[in-house]
């Protein structure tokens, strides 16, 4: 049971206030927050789609697309201090590097270290780089302000003992993507699996783990790609994460 809903600005505060109650209890009920410069979002956000429908995952999603193709915005939505009230999961999966007010930071990572569970993807690394405070950072679990160029990175695991690791490949490689810098990895956060530079050799976390307050997070710097999105070990790592956050990963 997929459901998805795209939004726009002028109906945000009526959607967002109220909780479907007459929604069953099995569908992992996501909110999917997308857009921003440099990507594909819309064949993004119908490969998440599909990724669950693959893997015979039951969810309820509500997908906001909103702030543009550009790279600083404000999605109104955040205004309403209950905007993640209703879901298991919110996925991030947009691309703001140039938005850096605290207030606005605040009001989306006081929701998630109060105990909104999320998945980050790609440029959500990026996503308010200009902005002094470390709120977003902490959040995501790394710090990251670069990347590499785009090539076919072999991906080394880790942490095959997590649960989100179970089934994954020890020798995958991603289809053409960017690897992205890590420069700090936070002290709740745990790498799961790396990825080497092939300019220098340097090791970097591309999926991990992360306690923010009283949120699980899992994340993924991968993801700049159509070809990563549709590819299926992609997919069951951002299924199995996203159940993971949820607290509802059974094997």
């Amino acid at each position: 049971m997929i459901r998805s809903l795209l939004l726009v600005p002028t109906i945000f505060t009526a959607i967002f206030a109220v909780c479907s109650s007459a929604l069953a209890d099995t569908p992992v009920k996501l909110l999917l927050v997308t857009g921003g410069c440099c990507h594909d979002y819309k064949y993004q956000t119908e490969q998440i789609e599909a990724a669950f429908k693959s893997h015979d995952v039951a969810i309820d999603l509500k997908v906001v697309m909103d702030g543009g193709k550009g790279t600083k915005a404000q999605i109104e939505m955040y205004d309403d201090p209950n905007w993640a009230k209703c879901y298991d999961v919110v996925i991030h999966n947009e691309c703001f590097a140039n938005t850096a007010s605290e207030e606005y930071i605040k009001k989306i990572t006081k929701a998630h270290y109060d105990g909104v569970n999320a998945v980050v993807i790609h440029c959500a690394m990026h996503t308010y780089r200009a902005s002094k405070i470390n709120d977003w950072r902490k959040f995501l679990g790394v710090t990251s302000r670069k990347h590499d160029h785009k090539s076919e990175y072999p991906v080394k695991v880790v942490a095959p003992e997590h649960p989100i690791m179970k089934g994954f490949p020890k020798n995958w490689v991603t289809p053409n993507d960017e690897l992205y810098i890590i420069e700090t990895v936070w002290p709740q956060a745990k790498a799961l699996a790396t990825s080497n530079s092939e300019k220098n050799g340097s090791s970097h976390p591309c999926f991990w783990v992360n306690t923010f307050g009283k949120a699980r997070v899992f994340g993924t710097t991968y993801g700049h790609s159509n070809e990563t999105f549709a590819d299926k070990i992609f997919q069951q790592a951002l299924v199995r994460g996203t159940l993971w956050a949820a607290g509802k990963l059974k094997d």
